[in-house]
């Protein structure tokens, strides 16, 4: 047998009509002879069969059969094509085809011999010189085997070099039998493992004529061919490891660094607790670091100098407690006061809102390129800060926001949210424009769209007082002064804030009277806050008009309490007068008799 390795050979065999079917008949006995001797299976020698004449036709491929019996069985049913002589197409076909993964050669890296066995009785009649070049470069060892009329040329031109050991020709049909051995012997040739001094540092692999170096597993074939090094099995990163990968031989495991244990998976890294094993003394809490752990105090509390107990901190100072007037600590905790005649918000931060009216508000936003997009998020607080000012209802106040550039763009209008949150989020959400600063056609735009009935503004028969805000960085670009005069004739109260280079002068053309308290102006716009209060106290009237009032809930609840303790000292008053008087007239009357009784005695 030969057992000098793994083949993998594809007999590529020539049916034209030249070809006698008594002489076909010794082809198929040249095959089986050389199969016979192979170690044949699909981790030994794997063999293929495709005949050709005009066309090419694959009688079995690498993948088909691994026992020599069912080899023989199809190539005795070959059925000869006795037509033309296509060789050239042939080799093509072995190459593309029969010679690839899928028709089960093994990939060029294993390095098994891939050998292509041509036999054929006569003159190529298409080009071969090429395509076998090709095959040859794609690493296909090829024999060519002439029988009687084969050109000898073609031979050469299809064969392996060197050729005189891949080039044979047979005399006649009869002598391809005996021919079978000699080519056998050829093929298989001795073990050169054995034969030679081979240096392979792991194992040697013998091949026809030839021999090849392997390693062990774990180990990799150096550039010289025959030494082996360990392969590094972290280097290419798919180890997984959290924390350190460490080769062994082909493989590895996985470390953690001080403080951490390797987890059940072998590979992840959990921190250990040194604060679970209860020795750590601390008053509040123990917080465990990879390096042991450290004490750690409850809000409102500091560490002392031991590094264990904690003592009470005035929070009040150490924290961004939000209280809007006044912030009261107590041991570990804080809470927020309000002035007298003011009550705490459900925020337990703010003071009364000015929610004593309704009104219909539509703020309306320079969106321009000068405003700049960080700028902008600004602008957004601060009509949320507004809008934490006002009770948000269906009945109550409703608000609506526009933002302006080169055009206007409407981006909620007053009907469509019914809460603070719901506008907060809403403003929040808003994309900033860029672009020109058209403040002119923003004001054309809230006069006829914004403060519509479609859009969610109550009938002006309702006394709903209209507020429009406006807010710009910068001058106009359109005239402004027509829709600011036409606004303000329409019966909406118009509020202008300007900040950085706004033009004083719009902001006053826009403001309602008295302008003062109807324009505000920022130097920039992280220090626009202070006119949210400035605000706050002109949205707020002490008095409003129709159905519904507008007041500071700290001046009505005031006047009312005076209006109240006033009317009841004047009733008090005046009950006392009453009895005062008749007590007057009835000692009068007691007076003027006692006079009569002396008179009468006299």
């Amino acid at each position: 047998k030969c057992r000098t390795g793994p083949l993998d050979i594809v007999f590529v065999i020539d049916s034209s009509r030249s070809v006698r079917p008594f002489e076909f008949e010794t082809m198929r006995r040249f095959m089986m002879d050389i199969i016979s001797n192979l170690d044949v299976g699909p981790n030994a020698t794997r063999v293929g069969v495709i005949q050709y004449s005009s066309q090419v036709q694959n009688i079995f491929s690498l993948k088909t059969f691994f026992t020599r019996a069912d080899m023989e069985r199809a190539i005795n049913s070959i059925i000869p094509l006795a037509q033309g002589t296509m060789t050239g197409l042939a080799i093509q076909y072995a190459m593309n085809v029969a010679f690839t993964a899928q028709e089960g050669a093994r990939p060029l890296h294993k390095r098994i011999p891939r050998i292509a066995i041509i036999v054929t009785d006569g003159r190529p009649q298409d080009r071969v010189t090429e395509v076998a070049t090709q095959a040859r470069n794609a690493g296909i060892e090829i024999y060519a085997v002439g029988i009687q009329r084969a050109d000898m040329n073609s031979l050469r031109a299809m064969a392996s070099p060197p050729l005189e050991e891949h080039v044979f020709l047979v005399e006649s049909f009869e002598l391809i039998q005996q021919f079978a051995k000699q080519f056998q012997d050829k093929l298989c040739g001795v073990d050169m493992c054995v034969e030679r001094e081979h240096g392979c540092q792991h194992s040697c692999v013998s091949t026809p004529g030839s021999f090849y170096c392997e390693c062990n597993p774990g180990y990799r074939l150096n550039v010289d061919g025959k030494t082996c090094s360990p392969i590094d099995a972290c280097a290419d990163g798919r180890h997984g490891c959290q924390h350190h990968c460490v080769s062994v031989r082909g493989s590895y495991s996985c470390r953690c660094r001080a403080g951490y244990y390797l987890s059940q998976n072998k590979r992840s890294c959990t921190m250990i607790d040194y604060c679970s094993f209860g020795n750590h003394s601390c008053q509040h809490e123990c917080v465990s670091i990879p390096s042991g752990h450290y004490c750690r105090c409850r809000s409102g509390f500091t560490l002392q100098p031991d590094s264990k107990s904690c003592r009470a901190t005035d929070l009040c100072n150490g924290v961004d407690h939000g209280c809007e007037f006044k912030c009261v600590s107590t041991e570990g905790s804080y809470h927020c006061v309000c002035p007298e005649g003011q009550q705490l918000q459900a925020d337990g931060k703010t003071c009364s809102k000015c929610g004593a009216g309704h009104v219909d508000l539509v703020m309306v936003i320079d969106g321009s390129k000068s405003v700049r997009p960080q700028n902008f998020e600004l602008v957004k607080q601060f009509v949320n800060r507004i809008v934490d000012l006002l009770e948000v209802s269906p009945h109550g106040t409703r608000v609506g926001l526009v933002q302006y550039s080169s055009r206007v763009r409407t981006e909620f209008p007053l009907n469509k949210y019914h809460s603070a949150d719901e506008i907060k989020k809403a403003v929040m959400d808003v994309e900033y424009m860029e672009k020109g600063t058209m403040t002119g056609l923003a004001l054309k735009h809230m006069v006829e769209h914004s403060f519509s009935e479609l859009e969610g503004a109550r009938p002006l028969s309702h006394n709903i007082p209209r507020i429009g805000l406006v807010f710009t960085d910068g001058r106009s670009q359109d005239d402004i002064s027509e829709w600011a005069r036409r606004a303000k004739e329409s019966g909406i109260v118009m509020f202008a804030v300007g900040v950085g280079k706004a033009v004083e002068e719009e902001l006053r053309a826009i403001a309602s009277e008295p302008v003062e308290q109807h324009f505000s102006y920022s130097a920039d716009f992280t220090t626009m806050t202070h006119l949210v209060e400035n605000f706050s106290l002109n949205i707020c009237p002490e008095e409003g008009k129709g159905e519904t009032e507008i007041r500071s809930p700290c001046e009505c609840e005031a006047l009312v309490q005076f209006q109240t303790n006033t009317v009841a000292i004047l009733q008090s008053l005046t009950e006392k007068n009453i009895l005062w008087a008749r007590s007057l007239a009835q000692m009068t009357a007691r007076l003027e008799d006692l006079e009569k009784q002396i008179a009468n005695k006299k």
